[in-house]
């Protein structure tokens, strides 16, 4: 989801949001004096190099130098937009956010809050039952047949529908919650005859799932008793919170490892899953019981670099594979296929052989086009001219869809190999299968707004930043009297400020003294959003370099800081005086210019506290 969040909304959450409470809550911090200490969670690191500082509400790592606001860690460390940022840290403080642009926004939102309510309250319950009460006994054997332990389902929260009609209809009325909204939320379903309803979930294992924050919003259901003829799982239908196509399940708790991986093992079932995390591989998720989408690929693409399918070897796992083939190699994600060896399944193989044999297994995943070459060999093994023809169509049609390359030129040469034909040959039909790829139709709509990720401008680097400049602005926001701050106002010239950063940074302090305000750090991070300001500015303001006799520092640095404008200003008057074609008016007007920036130079600017 994607929005706009007004500046007056934005100090309101940052208010609310004490940064060493938000960060406590993802990394241990220590005291070290007036400032929080830790190792840094964005880079490998020994001796920590972490820094918060509570006073003004800012962080920086002077290892990689990431720094900023609260805003900017939640962002850099769950990998999200500022919007998504700022709506978790309105979440976690209980702000509603909503969005103007949508007049039934109010509505949708009351809705969503109602829903995830009902979600947690009988994931709950669920889990209870499945617990400790009698009525879950089918699931607890189950369970502990495939050797889940009480402590896996307790970190899943895993629970148990018993094997009636209404259990959770009378549980809602209970509740009073009204039966509609039950089966808005897919909870309940309307008999064909009358306006009664009747479960959906029945005699099932319950796996609730999970959006990115942990919130419930769906539920999968495995039948352990009652009518096994019937599908062995079943899961929510699409609903408000719930869109299939683009929950991934287990993503919650795998976040951090497949950032700190930079990989995402993809398992197929949540069993598999559950096995992987409890042995200690957390960096596996799972799509909900469909193949992977395009959507979902966006979405693993914010926390990796590539993906490992692990099926089992079986064809319902190589075709489970083949099926998510399209959109993840236009994701341009790296991918990799690990089939778990017959009769395996990832559960099985860690019980068996246990989790050091199952991260070689993926360690050892070959490339996903080495693993379909070998399938469409396996699919066409008779050497025949079809056979040979069909091969190199379907090579041809996936590689090129990377539209890279050295990827299709190095597939020719693998394709031409396993054939025995001459590679030119197969680089002319990959170029053909090129040429045959359907053009997008005009009329074609494609995904909606909020699904289509919008590449960012690129973004000039930072320029290298005087050092007079740097201190101004360190002072200035380490500044704790109003007096010199006066000073300033009355004496700076922002036209002798180059950096654009600290320029931006002396605007908005200079700005908050002209409304008799503090300047603070955080909402100056806010207004500075150039691409690295944040970590420059945490750097300054961090910095353990002491600044001695402040008042002389303004003074110095501001006067150093124009006279270089104005030597700059003179050599540039006096390169335009001995140009040709000048009017006697025009060299009169230069030369009086100069007279006045060389009169401005010898003019004291006047301590501080005469100001």
């Amino acid at each position: 989801m994607s929005g706009f969040i007004g500046p007056e909304l934005v100090e309101q959450i940052r208010q609310a949001s004490d940064i060493v409470e938000v960060i406590t809550s993802y990394i241990p911090l220590k005291r070290a004096g007036v400032s929080f200490k830790a190792r840094c969670p964005f880079h490998n690191e020994k001796t920590p190099s972490f820094h918060v500082n509570p006073q003004r509400q800012t962080f920086h790592c002077f290892g990689c130098h990431k720094g900023g606001d609260v805003f900017t860690f939640v962002r850099e460390y769950e990998n999200l937009s500022f919007y998504e940022a700022a709506e978790r840290l309105a979440d976690r403080a209980k702000i509603a956010i909503e969005v103007v642009q949508d007049p039934k926004a109010s509505e949708k939102a009351e809705a969503k809050k109602i829903l995830l309510k009902i979600h947690e309250e009988l994931a709950h319950r669920w889990h209870t039952l499945l617990l400790n009460d009698a009525q879950g006994l089918p699931g607890r054997d189950y369970l502990k047949s495939r050797g889940v332990t009480e402590e896996a389902i307790k970190r899943f929260q895993l629970g148990y529908a018993p094997l009636s009609w209404d259990d959770t209809l009378r549980w809602s009325r209970s509740r009073k919650y009204d039966p509609d909204l039950i089966e808005k939320a897919g909870l309940i379903v309307r008999k064909q005859e009358g306006k009664d309803f009747y479960d959906r979930f029945r005699g099932r294992l319950m796996f609730p799932i999970h959006d990115p924050q942990g919130r419930a919003i769906g539920f999968s259901g495995r039948v352990v008793e009652g009518d096994e003829k019937g599908a062995k799982y079943v899961n929510s239908p699409e609903t408000l919170l719930f869109r299939k196509s683009e929950v991934i399940y287990g993503l919650d708790k795998a976040k951090r490892a497949i950032l700190d991986a930079k990989s995402a093992i993809v398992c197929e079932g949540q069993l598999d899953l559950i096995a992987c995390h409890m042995s200690g591989v957390e960096n596996v998720v799972a799509p909900q019981g469909t193949a992977l989408t395009k959507r979902h690929a966006q979405i693993v693409k914010r926390y990796a670099d590539e993906i490992v399918l692990c099926f089992d070897s079986d064809q319902a796992g190589t075709n489970a594979a083949l099926r998510s083939m399209d959109d993840l190699i236009e994701s341009g994600l790296n991918l990799r296929v690990a089939s778990v060896p017959a009769p395996h399944d990832p559960d099985s193989y860690i019980r068996e052989l246990g989790a050091d044999s199952f991260r070689q297994l993926v360690d050892k995943a070959e490339g996903f086009f080495d693993f379909l070459l070998q399938n469409l060999r396996k699919a066409h093994p008779s050497g025949t001219d079809k056979d040979r023809m069909a091969i190199v169509h379907e090579m041809g049609k996936a590689v090129t869809k990377t539209g890279h390359a050295v990827m299709i030129d190095t597939y020719a040469q693998k394709t031409a190999h396993l054939l025995n034909v001459d590679v030119d040959s197969i680089r002319a039909e990959f170029k053909q299968s090129r040429r045959s790829q359907p053009e997008p139709s005009a009329f074609d709509d494609g995904p909606p707004i909020e699904d289509i990720d919008i590449p960012e401008e690129p973004v000039e680097p930072l320029p290298e930043c005087p050092v007079q400049e740097y201190w101004l602005m360190k002072l200035v926001l380490t500044e704790e009297e109003e007096e010199p701050l006066e000073w300033l106002f009355e004496h700076l010239d922002l036209q002798w400020i180059r950096h654009p950063v600290v320029r931006e940074v002396l605007i908005a302090s200079l700005d908050a003294h002209a409304e008799h305000k503090k300047p603070d750090t955080g909402t100056i991070l806010t207004q500075c959003r150039r691409a690295g300001a944040d970590r420059f500015i945490t750097e300054a303001v961090t910095e353990a370099r002491a600044i001695p006799s402040r008042d002389r520092q303004y003074e110095e640095l501001v006067r150093r800081l124009r006279d270089k404008y104005i030597d700059h200003e003179i050599l540039m008057k006096k390169n335009l005086l001995s140009s040709e074609g000048l009017s006697d008016d025009d060299q009169m007007e230069i030369t009086r210019v100069l007279m006045d920036l060389r009169r401005l130079k010898t003019e004291p600017l006047g301590p501080i506290a005469d100001s």
